[in-house]
């Protein structure tokens, strides 16, 4: 059983920044991402990283704000997030393994999650 657990979240004024950082234990997975979930809306995925070579996937929202990065011997994920807007606010959840078949940004397609880290950003 792998754990997430998701440290780095909360309150900021817009423009400030935050970094989140997300911890597994066992094994290096495929892919690890960072999702989000506002009060009454779908989870979507803001950014996702293959951990074998580094590539790494953003929502169009988030691009030259946001940058995920990994620590391989630390088995660690982080998402810097700068510039950050009202709208960026959620909470954020860590993702590990997906699946075969599914787009990075597929949230059925993980098969394990963090327990979220909320993030406010205030106007």
């Amino acid at each position: 059983q792998v754990q997430l657990v998701e440290s780095g979240g909360g309150s900021v004024q817009a423009g400030g920044s935050l970094r989140l950082s997300c911890a597994a234990s066992g094994y290096r997975r495929n892919y690890m991402a960072w999702f989000r979930q506002a009060p009454g809306k779908e989870r979507e995925g803001v950014a996702a990283i293959y951990t074998g070579s580094g590539s790494t996937y953003y929502t169009d929202s988030v691009k030259g704000r946001f940058t995920i990065s990994q620590d391989i011997a630390k088995n660690t994920v982080y998402l810097q997030m700068n510039s950050l807007k009202p709208e960026d606010t959620a909470m954020y959840y860590c993702a590990a393994d997906l699946a075969l078949g599914f787009t990075w940004s597929s949230k059925r397609g993980y098969h394990y999650w963090g327990q979220g880290t909320q993030v406010t950003v205030s106007s």
